[in-house]
């Protein structure tokens, strides 16, 4: 169990830098376009949806690896004020109620992606750029975060124990 468990969250922290230096691609596309509109009075067709194809698979790719640094938002006005027993069943229900949610979100969008595929679905934009690939980013990323939510959720008994422990 632990070799897969650091399977999963290795595979999902290559993603988390992968989904890191996606930015960096962002950053230049939109310079790029600042620059020809406003210096050169020539705005592109291709910049702003570029930029938009890129970032939504910077986020989705992020989001399992964040889950298992503790990195999303979260209310913690409870979990903060309890311990032991009931801070261990509190994160056991967390955790499967984030794997619920990945994968009825993986399963739902993966008949989705398909169809765009087979459609070959562009943006129907003035660029008009393939997107069915980015919608196969959507299922994989939730198919990811269940995984990673599954890690969690078997690892918190052990995890809550180790910190009883400590003074």
């Amino acid at each position: 169990m632990k070799t897969l468990s650091a399977l999963v969250t290795g595979l999902n922290r290559i993603l988390f830098v992968i989904a890191a230096a996606i930015i960096f691609a962002v950053v230049p596309m939109l310079l790029y376009e600042v620059v020809a509109r406003y210096v050169f009075d020539a705005p592109t067709v291709w910049a702003m949806e570029a930029s938009t194809l890129v970032f939504g698979p910077h986020f989705m790719l992020a989001g399992p690896y964040l889950l298992h640094l503790r990195g999303h938002v979260s209310v913690d006005i409870l979990s903060d004020r309890v311990s032991g027993v009931p801070r261990r069943m509190l994160e056991i229900f967390t955790f499967s109620v984030i794997a619920i949610f990945a994968a009825v979100f993986a399963k739902v969008s993966w008949p989705l992606a398909m169809n765009a595929y087979m459609l070959g679905e562009t943006s129907f934009s003035a660029w008009n750029p393939p997107i069915w690939w980015v919608k196969f980013i959507v299922p994989f990323a939730f198919a990811m975060l269940f995984a990673q939510a599954l890690v969690e959720l078997f690892a918190a008994p052990s995890r809550a124990s180790n910190e009883e422990a400590r003074p």
